[in-house]
């Protein structure tokens, strides 16, 4: 039996976003994204059920819509850009759960400090656009518990309210393109 000849595709930057969201002070949330990051697939032929998956995100590029807040943000406080530059995620297992759904184990790195999580990926198709790429589509997400990974930094309104959740939901839409 031969194995299927190996495909490296990569994240297209200009048609993808990597976000986050958090409560805040329990009633809003506040919506951010990573500005710079890079990633690649690798699968088997064109079967995404066989991929691995390598991803980073420069904590440098994080943008809420705020300075203040994302220097904070960037700060020893929470990510510590300055001596933990990236955060990571590697795959380490991929189920597809339906026609177009996968479950996406992998170790996710913040911080220094590496766990497993689990995201859902949505196939959303593939087509080859004007300039003859091969592109295909993701909608991802996930959970995350922000003190899990070190992100420990905390404070209480007056009224006892707390500032910042501990759940974060990770929101991305990725376009891959075959090289």
């Amino acid at each position: 039996m031969e194995t299927a000849v190996k495909t490296t595709w990569a994240i297209d930057p200009t048609h993808s976003e990597i976000q986050f969201k958090v409560k805040h002070l329990v009633i809003s949330t506040v919506t951010g994204s990573f500005k710079q990051f890079e990633g690649t697939v690798e699968t088997e032929g064109e079967d995404f059920s066989t991929a691995q998956i390598r991803f980073s995100a420069d904590i440098a590029s994080l943008d809420t819509n705020q300075e203040q807040r994302d220097q904070h943000l960037r700060s020893a406080d929470f990510f510590d850009a300055e001596t933990y530059p990236k955060l990571t995620f590697v795959s380490t297992g991929i189920e597809k759960t339906g026609e177009d759904s996968y479950k996406v184990t992998g170790d996710f790195t913040i911080k220094g400090v590496t766990k497993p999580i689990v995201l859902t990926a949505e196939y959303g198709g593939s087509m080859v656009d004007f300039y003859g790429n091969h592109k295909a589509g993701f909608e991802i997400s996930g959970k995350i518990n922000r003190k899990d990974f070190g992100l420990t930094w905390h404070a209480v309104t007056e009224a006892g309210g707390v500032v910042v959740a501990d759940e974060v939901k990770l929101v991305i839409n990725v376009q891959v393109a075959k090289q």
